[in-house]
Order: structure tokens, then C-alpha cells, then sequence
């Protein structure tokens, strides 16, 4: 496994039409349901139809839920609901596999924020035994030529909310789960997938293991 590369590659990328119109349309969304002002809605439009690379759309929507989605709880009284919520993340905040591969499962404290990088090779996240340091957690997941994974819990609430160039972005959750519970953990996964496949997934638990790195949250190549 490769431990550099720029994990935010991607979202220098240009962007297209359908990309701009894509984030109005979201940005229009949000001020329907009274998230932005007149004022910030025309704001954010303007900045969205000007915007050359993905960089520039990303902050647009970074405050905002996925049209449809339901609006976060405030993180004290969610914490207070979740016992998936708390502790001390670990030190490393990233997942790099450059023509190879990079596991991370097992019983970790994930951090509020995290990065993950494949390029000709392959990332996965395997969140379903793991803790969260924050309520909401936000994964920076771009691929290029590569492939990432990311498994959580199903009771997280996993939004999916990153762009797809000549490749995919999606959640791929069975629509036999049930929806997460009210104040549930969230995971929000943004970045670029070019010529590559981001896939987020809401899973059912599985069972700890006893021996072994990948029961301390260590990484695997």
C-alpha cells in the first residue's frame, strides 16, 4: 500500500453543465424548505453557474442535506441517543491505495473527518464495528480509475452525495433495510469518482473478532 498521494486530486477536475444544474437544483431545494435565504440562494447560484472544477461546487452544498434527506439533530441531544457516538478517534485520518489496496475494518473510533484516496487500485471501509467520534462524519472519498468501498451500520443514516465522472457514485443500500432511527449517526460522503466507482452501503452488523489486526481498526494491504 502507497501512503501519498493529494486525496483531494479529483475535485480539480472540470465540471460540466449537467454538474452546475445539479447543484442548483439542490441549492434551489434547500431554499424551499427555508435553509437559504433569497439573498444566499442567489449567491450560491451565481457562484454555482461560474464554477470551472468540482472544487468550486463542492462548498456550495458542504451545509446542506441531500434533497430529501432528513435535517440533523443537534449533536448534543443526538449523541445522547446514539451509543454509536463518542470516544477518542484514532491518529490516522486517511486511506490511500495508489495501484494497490487498502482495507480498514474492526473496532475503531472514526474521526469527524476522513480522506480516502485510490487511484488504479482499491479502498475499503468497513465501518459496521466501529464507533464515531462526532455524530456527524464526513468522508472525503475520491477515485480515480479505482474503486472505494465504505460499509456502515445499518443504523447510521448514510448520505451519498458526491459527483460521478464517466463512473459512479452511489449508495447501493438494499431497499429491504429499514430506514435509521431518529438521531441516528450520519455519514456524509462527498468527492469525485473519475473513471471509477464510489459505492456506499447500509449493512447489517457483523459479528466481532476476537483475534487478529483488523479487530484493533488497523489497516490491511
Amino acid at each position: 500500500m502507497a501512503d501519498t498521494g493529494d486525496p483531494n486530486a479529483g475535485l480539480e477536475m472540470r465540471a460540466s453543465d449537467a454538474d452546475r444544474e445539479r447543484v442548483a437544483e439542490q441549492l434551489r431545494d434547500a431554499a424551499g424548505h427555508g435553509r437559504l435565504t433569497m439573498d444566499e440562494l442567489e449567491e450560491r447560484l451565481e457562484h454555482a453557474y461560474s464554477a470551472k472544477t468540482y472544487a468550486e461546487l463542492e462548498p456550495l452544498t458542504r451545509d446542506l442535506p441531500a434533497p430529501g434527506a432528513t435535517p440533523p439533530l443537534p449533536a448534543t441531544a443526538a449523541a445522547a441517543q446514539s451509543p454509536l457516538v463518542g470516544g477518542t478517534p484514532t491518529s490516522r485520518r486517511w486511506s490511500i491505495a495508489i495501484m494497490s489496496g487498502s482495507t480498514r475494518r474492526g473496532r475503531w473510533v472514526i474521526p469527524g473527518r476522513y480522506n480516502a484516496f485510490a487511484f488504479w487500485g482499491g479502498v475499503v471501509l468497513d465501518l459496521r464495528d466501529s464507533t464515531f467520534e462526532q455524530r456527524e462524519t464526513v468522508i472525503r472519498a475520491n477515485a480515480i480509475m479505482g474503486g472505494i468501498d465504505i460499509l456502515v451500520p445499518e443504523g447510521v443514516d448514510l448520505r451519498v452525495e458526491g459527483f460521478g465522472l464517466m463512473g459512479g457514485y452511489e449508495d447501493a443500500t438494499s431497499g429491504q433495510l429499514a430506514p435509521p432511527p431518529p438521531g441516528a449517526p450520519v455519514v456524509r460522503v462527498t468527492g469525485v469518482a473519475f473513471w471509477a466507482g464510489v459505492t456506499g452501503r447500509r449493512k447489517a452488523a457483523k459479528a466481532a473478532k476476537a483475534l487478529g489486526g483488523d479487530a484493533r481498526g488497523e489497516l490491511t494491504g
